[in-house]
């Protein structure tokens, strides 16, 4: 007995508002019960005995030291900005401030 048949699949369509036609909805059942099977053979094969994990192998991040490089000056930074004022940017207000 197949978890999904073709009347769940059009009750499904229904409450959706998907038109679907006989042959689709012929289709959707079958891929949908092929679906239903294969996590439900999945939920058998993981037992109280197999831990969850999200990767089958342990991952480990590769640190590298912080290195300083080039920094801008202040000067350089603002040199390519529209405007700035008292070594900052300076940007329209958008908000009204008191």
């Amino acid at each position: 007995m197949t978890a999904i048949n073709r009347e769940d699949v059009a009750h499904l369509a229904k409450l959706a508002h998907i038109e679907m036609t006989d042959a689709e909805l012929e289709q959707m059942a079958g891929e949908l019960a092929v679906i239903v099977d294969s996590v439900k053979s999945v939920s058998e094969a993981a037992g109280a005995d197999v831990p969850a994990t999200s990767h089958p192998i342990p991952l480990t991040n590769v640190f590298r030291e912080d290195v300083l490089g080039h920094v801008l000056s202040i000067e350089e930074v603002l040199s390519g900005a529209p405007d700035a004022a008292e070594g900052r940017f300076k940007v329209p207000a958008i908000l009204e401030e008191d």
